[in-house]
Order: C-alpha cells, then sequence, then structure tokens
C-alpha cells in the first residue's frame, strides 16, 4: 500500500502497530531520518531503545548476513512492548531478504521499519512493500511543507498558533530549512517562550532560528507562479540579504517563465511540451513545471515575459529608482496574475 500527502502525513504522526511493514524512501536522507524518527518513537515509545526492543539493522550487514533480519524480527525481549526492527539504508539488492521476512511475518513479531534513498517506481524494493497487503510505503520529496503541516509541527512543540505576519515567517523557514534544522528550530522557540504568555512574535522567531538559512531563487519562483503573494516578501528580503542581486533573480525569472511558455505553448499540450525542455525535467519538479504551465496558460506567460523584459531593460538603464523595489514590484504584479 502507497500513501501520499495528508495520508502520509498523518500515518507519520500515528502509525499502525499492527502493519507488517513501513518504507519510507526519499533522495534526501535528512527528510527519511525526521520522518523515521518520529515514526519508531510513535511506535516504541522514548524507551524503546533502552528497553531493547528496537533493533538497528544496516543494509550493509544484511547484505552479509541475511538472517539477521528474521532473527531480529522473531526475537522476544525481555521487556513488554511493540518492537520494531529497523532496516537502515536499503536498496533494492535487499528486497528479496526483506521480501522473505514479510511473507514469514505473524502477530506478535517486531514491526519492519525500512528506510531508503530514492527509489523509481520499478524499484524491486519498492513493489515488495507496496505489494505486500499489510505493508506501507512512503515517498518524501522536496516540496514545501504545507500550512497544515507547519501548524501540526507547531502543535508538537507546544507553540501556540501565531497571527498571520509570523506564519508567513514559518512558511519561508520551513521551505529553506532542512526539516530536522525547522522541527529543532520549533523546540528552541517552545523553550524560548516558556512560562511567556505573549503572542509569537518574528523577533522571538528571528532569536532561534539558524543564520544560516537561505533561500533559492527557484523557491522565489516557485512562490510567484502558484501566485502565493503572502510568502514572497519575506524570501526576497531573504534572498536579497544573501547578496543576489535584482538584475539576477530577473534573469532567472525570465529564464523560468520561458521555460513554462515552451510547455504551454506545444501543440501537442503540456505534455509534449514537457517532451521539449532542454535541459529536461524529472520527477516532483516536472509535476510542478507541468501544473505551473497549465495554470498560466500560453498568453499569461506572454504577458509575465513581457513584463519581465521590460523590467530588465530597466534595471541595465541609467533608470534611478530602486533595484529591489522594481523587482519586487514586477514578481508581486506576476504573483497575482497567478492568481486570477
Amino acid at each position: 500500500m502507497k500513501l501520499t500527502g495528508a495520508s502520509a502525513n498523518g500515518y507519520f504522526r500515528k502509525p499502525d502497530p499492527r502493519h507488517t511493514a513501513l518504507l519510507i524512501f526519499g533522495a534526501d536522507p535528512m527528510r527519511v531520518a525526521d520522518k523515521r524518527q518520529q515514526v519508531i518513537a510513535a511506535l516504541v515509545g522514548p524507551q524503546g531503545e533502552e528497553e531493547m526492543r528496537l533493533t538497528r539493522i544496516n543494509a550493509t550487514d544484511l547484505r552479509k548476513d541475511p538472517a539477521l533480519l528474521n532473527d531480529a524480527i522473531k526475537a522476544q525481549g525481555f521487556f513488554p512492548g511493540h518492537r520494531v526492527a529497523f532496516v537502515e539504508d536499503a536498496a533494492d539488492s535487499t528486497a528479496k531478504v526483506i521480501a522473505d521476512a514479510l511473507s514469514d511475518w505473524q502477530a506478535g513479531d517486531a514491526q519492519l521499519v525500512i528506510t531508503a534513498g530514492q527509489l523509481t517506481a520499478k524499484s524491486t524494493l519498492r513493489k515488495t512493500v507496496e505489494g505486500h497487503g499489510n505493508s506501507v510505503a512512503i515517498g518524501l520529496y522536496d516540496d514545501p511543507p504545507t500550512m497544515a503541516d507547519i501548524e501540526q509541527a507547531l502543535r508538537d512543540a507546544g507553540v501556540a498558533q501565531p497571527n498571520r505576519d509570523v506564519m508567513e515567517m514559518l512558511m519561508v523557514l520551513a521551505s529553506t530549512l532542512e526539516p530536522g534544522d525547522f522541527r529543532q528550530t520549533l523546540e528552541k522557540v517552545s523553550l524560548y517562550k516558556y512560562g511567556d504568555e505573549t503572542p509569537l512574535s518574528i523577533e522571538d522567531i528571528t532569536a532561534n532560528a539558524p543564520q544560516s538559512a537561505e533561500v533559492d531563487i527557484d523557491d522565489v519562483l516557485e512562490v510567484v507562479a502558484m501566485g502565493q503573494t503572502e510568502r514572497l516578501g519575506p524570501m526576497l528580503r531573504n534572498l536579497h540579504a544573501q547578496g543576489v542581486t535584482s538584475v539576477t533573480l530577473c534573469i532567472g525569472a525570465t529564464r523560468h517563465f520561458r521555460r513554462l511558455h515552451v510547455v504551454a505553448s506545444d501543440p501537442g499540450g503540456v505534455a509534449a511540451g514537457l517532451g521539449r525542455l532542454v535541459p529536461p525535467v524529472f520527477g516532483p519538479r516536472r509535476d510542478k513545471v507541468a501544473r505551473q504551465a497549465s495554470q498560466w496558460g500560453r498568453d499569461r506567460l506572454e504577458k509575465a515575459l513581457t513584463a519581465l523584459t521590460d523590467v530588465d531593460l530597466q534595471l541595465r538603464s541609467a533608470n534611478t529608482a530602486p533595484p529591489d523595489a522594481l523587482m519586487e514590484r514586477t514578481l508581486i504584479r506576476l504573483a497575482i496574475m497567478a492568481r486570477r
């Protein structure tokens, strides 16, 4: 069974202990490790490892000695409670061992938690777990967290829901920080506000956020293309603080919207347009480009490119207007255009 979206996030918070196995895979090791840690803590509790109800097995050791997994699943511990056998850094080379363990699993055996890197739809390991009737597979991608994800993270950290401005800043942080770093930031905020009944402020977040948080140009352009005007201001301030010039941002924006225009203008449709992109795009990024091209359409994309050409000429001329303000105004106009 495969879970995605809200169902996957809910499962991470409250995994089903009756399931045989859970496979968590993704290209970002920190995202995978963060969710694995959350799941195992929910299954065995804070004392699980100390009470020897958690067995860790590295995939390298498992390939050398396949019996390790079955021994860990069948072994009975000294302490009562749910047991977990955790296989780290699995790959297709361990799929047969895991398949044998799944077929031999019985109620009362240790639950199997498996982590892996990026797996394609044709992956043997992924097919093994997804095809098992009592197991779950969840893929983690680079999509930024949603508002609901951040609200849940605040609740988990014991932080009251803040006002809109603070939430916008948290959205920016969640998009730029690694998941583990963002969770640690919220924990620091929780300790920082302990005993303080005043509402959470931007100053509180700034005092606890990592100073090295960076915003990528692609992050800003995705916000613009999706019409998320409320997130644009804080991200631009962060981007300019990193030393990114308005000319560089304009070049990146023009390149992005030209790519969308190629996709949206293809007579064969969006799918055919995606095939014309050079260099090609894959995975979640391909889905984002398709979604944005469909949402904008050829006509609006041509208007966007006209606006970007105009601001590019202004930035390169002897115009005395502040370049950051010119670029920000243009991007806000584009973000508003995306919502119409």
